[in-house]
């Protein structure tokens, strides 16, 4: 027979799922709503009650998509990996020599990256506006790229610095005996070694750079390569409101992170939670 621990244990344990199972409907309800939308004909937009499904779907939206937004998935694309290759070149080795080569004033310098964190983005994208109006900067893409890469850098080297500080110091000293100068022991010891904070910062750099809309409105709005954020703004207008385009578009603009999400978690949970324990 069952004893009664167990019984209230098992209650317990139905308890919490269920509950989690409603938390996760809750917070995932407007990512089905956004599909839902997607294939909702305009004509049934402002029906009420709205269909829990789109029961005489369209996808009249996605052929908008292929048709009109495909550029500004490219443009996007190019962003993102220009910005996780720019935070990966200025971030690793920043993170190894506040890690490892203790800079005198590195201390201070890890608070300015994390205060750097706390400055809202629009006072940003007002001093990138003034310094890209007279370097003739703006409607770039390249000063779009540094612009995004300015959010991703501070938390990039915090994250490099908390990895690369787990790294034993006596795998360095050896590299440092077999003759190997500081930049060969980053390069061939320190780098590979720190695959699980590359994917992270890699990861997170490429979503704050897909996802931004203040730098892209500021810096690129009515040049030749707009990113998709704002692809999908231009279809909001005063008497024009294309819903079950622009719900359409943010599914898909939503798959590569979705998907690069995916693939690198168990890379991003390794990676952020480095550095948090110390033996």
């Amino acid at each position: 027979m069952t004893s009664p621990p167990l019984i209230l244990n098992r209650r317990r344990a139905w308890v919490k799922t269920t509950a989690g199972v409603l938390l996760t409907a809750v917070m995932l309800f407007p990512v089905y709503w956004m599909i839902n939308v997607s294939f909702t004909r305009d004509q049934d937009m402002r029906k009420s009650p709205p269909d829990l499904l789109p029961v005489h779907g369209t996808l009249a939206g996605y052929r908008t998509v292929l048709g009109e937004q495909l550029p500004y998935l490219g443009t996007s694309l190019v962003i993102g990996l220009g910005t996780v290759a720019l935070t990966v070149v200025l971030a690793a080795p920043a993170g190894y020599a506040l890690a490892k080569l203790r800079p005198r004033g590195g201390g201070i310098l890890s608070f300015v990256l994390l205060a750097a964190q706390m400055i809202p983005g629009i006072i940003m994208a007002m001093g990138f506006y003034a310094i890209y109006l007279q370097l003739g900067l703006l409607q770039s893409v390249p000063g779009l790229i540094v612009a995004d890469s300015t959010l991703a850098v501070p938390f990039a080297v915090l994250i490099f610095t908390a990895f690369m500080s787990g790294i034993p110091g006596e795998l360095l000293q050896a590299a440092t005996m077999d003759g190997a100068g500081t930049v060969r022991t980053f390069r061939s010891i320190v780098l590979p070694m720190s695959r699980n904070a590359v994917v992270t910062v890699s990861l997170f750099a490429f979503l704050w750079s897909w996802s931004d809309f203040v730098f892209a409105s500021t810096l690129v709005n009515g040049g030749a390569h707009e990113p998709i954020t704002l692809g999908i703004y231009h279809y909001i207008g005063n008497n024009n409101q294309e819903w079950n385009a622009i719900m359409a578009t943010a599914v898909v603009a939503s798959l590569p992170a979705a998907v690069i999400l995916v693939l690198a978690q168990r890379y991003v949970a390794a990676g952020v939670s480095a550095g948090a324990v110390k033996d």
